[in-house]
């Protein structure tokens, strides 16, 4: 017999709701009476395999025989939502599969194709995958039921590893005929419960099968036992968004405010999958709007958190507080925020949710839209925020803007007069080790030439911090970076509070880069502090190490150094071993009548090429190098930067910039 022909047989025979068990008599049934249960599992399976699979489409008209597909993912209005915390645990942890195993493979032994050494074993396989039971139930195959039942076989009552019965798989699969001989064999298994605690009307609940949610409810099922993680069956309708199945649950007296082992309700559920009409069934039966689960979470905030605007106009308007906040003090709008749902910030502020309120780390939602890169959020949010409570928070979000690098939002809070210069709060900014406060600071730490441009040229001060942005731009060797801020008028001779030296620290920081001590220099670095030390002509100390100067500044952590470093310290170490020499020639053209001391000497004299730089620090020295001195020295460091703005040659501004050199022979 064809599949088709028997499914159209079976159909034939299961006309009306009970006609399949009602004109059988299920104890007269010898001919099998003398098999055991492993032979009648065998023949049923083997009349189940035995018929063909239909096409997809002729399972249509033949609901009850097939298989339902696995439920869908819900859908979700944000596709990379930030979840506060994990879903609940789904209420199947035995997932049993889909749909109904294939068709029997060429070589599977049954009443056609007699069993061979090779079908046992590839028998074998395949009952492992899907038990004899399990094949009849998922096809729909009535008959082969009937002869099971007929024979009283013990196995329609024998859990598996997880606790199901016979009545449990029918359920799943929405075998509604399967689930009718069942109940009718064994009426007491209606509220059976698996190691998990499911019932058959749960797993019914949770697939979405109403009609067999309606039948067992009228057979007796107990319609508010919950799972083990205390999910009812109206529960797992709500997690599937089966409106028919709420519907049936509601209308036989569910519990609608039964909560789940982390709290949530169905109207939780029910918020997190955007189904405004379930939330009119629940609401109408009386679920309340403000329970909340261990979170602290209500309905409105779950329905913000997946940006469900329309769910939020509902619940607002049937008395929920738009402003209800999570354990962590997060609001409704502060998650809408977060999470980038535009629909739903737009409902919330039109509601007049609070922007004001901030979470118990003190941030507000205008602060994570920024984190987040939300803009269009972050646009609507500035005109709402007080610059007190970001005050009060004691973090601006341009200090976000500029740590995430969101250029464009960088833009529009400056734009929008926020503060440029606004420092971290002490308890913020002791959270990093370098004890950062500005925007331009993180900016500058990031390398991010743009947005330290747009901060400066906003009013951003370069030397406000602790630890100068200018060091980390010479020590990363950024010149640009370093040659924008020495612009704006970063602090060239700056020092390393925690680690003095007795010259600038942007020389110590990378010393060996001629292009970068150029730019120092000429922008007004103190080049004289290098060539004074204490010992002079007198035999230095040994140096202890043989590390580079920074490697030193970071053993030593926190601990600051004996004595400062000093110049001839630096950069006599065997790191400096091939540059030294053109280091000391480039300090040379910045300072007048100066003495090297004894260490200095040896270092010139360990190689014979750097003769000439020795004679280069002895007297006299060039007079338009001693004039361009002393008028630098007279200009200050600030107005070296406007010299060119001067009335004055272009020859001689180049020279006083160092882009012409003065002849050796001019004394």
């Amino acid at each position: 017999m064809s599949r088709t022909g028997s499914c159209a047989g079976r159909t034939d025979l299961l006309k009306g709701s009970n006609m399949a068990v009602s004109e059988v008599n299920v104890d007269d049934y010898s001919v099998y009476s003398e098999l055991s249960d492993d032979e009648l599992l065998q023949i049923a399976v083997e009349r189940s395999l035995t018929d063909k699979n239909p096409p997809a489409d002729s399972y249509q008209g033949t609901s009850s025989s097939s298989g339902p597909p696995a439920p869908a993912a819900p859908n979700q209005t944000n596709p990379n939502p930030i979840q506060r915390h994990p879903d609940p645990p789904r209420h199947l942890h035995y997932i049993p599969p889909p749909q109904p195993p294939p068709a029997c493979p060429a070589g599977f032994p049954n009443s056609a194709n007699p069993p061979t050494t090779l079908s046992r074993f590839l028998y074998q396989a395949f009952k492992r995958e899907f038990s004899p039971l399990q094949s009849v139930i998922m096809n729909g195959d009535v008959e082969a039921l009937l002869d099971l039942v007929r024979q009283k076989s013990s196995s329609l009552m024998e859990p598996n590893n997880e606790g199901w019965i016979a009545l449990h798989e029918a359920a799943y699969y929405g075998q509604l005929p399967c689930v009718r001989i069942l109940i009718r064999a064994h009426p007491d298994s209606v509220n059976a419960c698996s190691l998990r605690n499911q019932t058959a009307l749960l797993l019914a609940a949770g697939r979405g099968h109403a009609s067999c949610v309606e039948y067992l409810l009228k057979h007796g099922a107990n319609i508010n036992i919950a799972n083990k993680d205390r999910e009812t069956p109206l529960f797992t309708a709500c997690e599937q968004s089966s409106e028919a199945v709420v519907e049936l649950l509601l209308k036989f007296g569910a519990q609608v405010n039964r909560c789940s082992s982390q709290g949530g309700s169905p109207l939780h559920e029910t918020c997190r999958h955007g189904q405004l009409q379930l939330c009119r069934m629940l609401v109408k039966a009386g679920a309340k709007l403000q329970t909340r689960d261990i979170f602290g979470i209500q309905p409105i905030f779950t329905a913000s958190q997946h940006g469900h605007a329309d769910i939020i106009d509902f619940l607002v308007k049937k008395g929920a507080d738009i402003n209800a906040a999570a354990k962590d003090g997060a609001s409704p709008l502060f998650e809408a925020s977060k999470n980038g749902h535009i629909s739903a910030v737009e409902m919330l502020l039109s509601l007049k949710a609070d922007a004001n309120r901030s979470t118990r780390s003190g941030l507000l939602p205008l602060h994570v839209a920024v984190q987040n890169h939300h803009t269009r959020i972050v646009t609507m949010l500035m005109a709402v925020t007080s610059r007190v409570s970001i005050q009060h928070s004691g973090i601006n979000p341009l200090h976000i803007a500029a740590e995430k690098d969101r250029d464009n939002i960088l833009e529009l809070l400056i734009e929008a007069g926020f503060d440029v210069n606004a420092k971290l709060s002490l308890e913020r900014s002791s959270m990093y080790e370098d004890r950062r406060s500005t925007p331009l600071y993180f900016s500058v730490y990031n390398g991010n030439l743009e947005a330290a441009k747009m901060l400066l040229e906003a009013g951003a001060d370069a030397n406000l911090e602790v630890f100068n942005p200018l060091l980390i731009a010479v020590r990363l060797g950024w010149t640009e970076m370093a040659a924008l801020l020495l612009r704006y008028g970063a602090d060239v001779n700056a020092q390393i509070s925690t680690q003095p030296s007795s010259f600038p620290s942007a020389i110590l920081l990378n010393m060996e880069s001629l292009s970068m001590l150029k730019l120092l220099l000429d922008n007004g670095c103190d080049a004289q502090l290098c060539f004074v030390c204490p010992y002079g002509q007198k035999p230095h100390p040994a140096i202890s190490l043989a590390r580079h100067p920074i490697e030193e500044l970071l053993v030593s952590g926190d601990a600051p150094p004996q004595h400062p470093i000093q110049f001839c310290e630096a950069v006599s170490r065997p790191s400096f071993f091939r540059v030294s020499g053109p280091i000391i020639s480039l300090l040379l053209d910045y300072v007048g009548h100066i003495r090297l001391c004894s260490r200095l000497l040896e270092v010139l004299e360990s190689r014979s090429d750097w003769a000439p730089i020795k004679l280069k620090a002895a007297p006299p020295h060039p007079l338009m190098q001693l004039c361009r001195l002393k008028i630098r020295r007279l200009l200050g460091v600030r107005r070296l930067r406007l010299l060119h703005t001067l009335p004055l040659p272009v020859q001689l501004i180049r020279f006083l910039l160092y882009d012409v050199r003065c002849s050796p022979g001019l004394t």
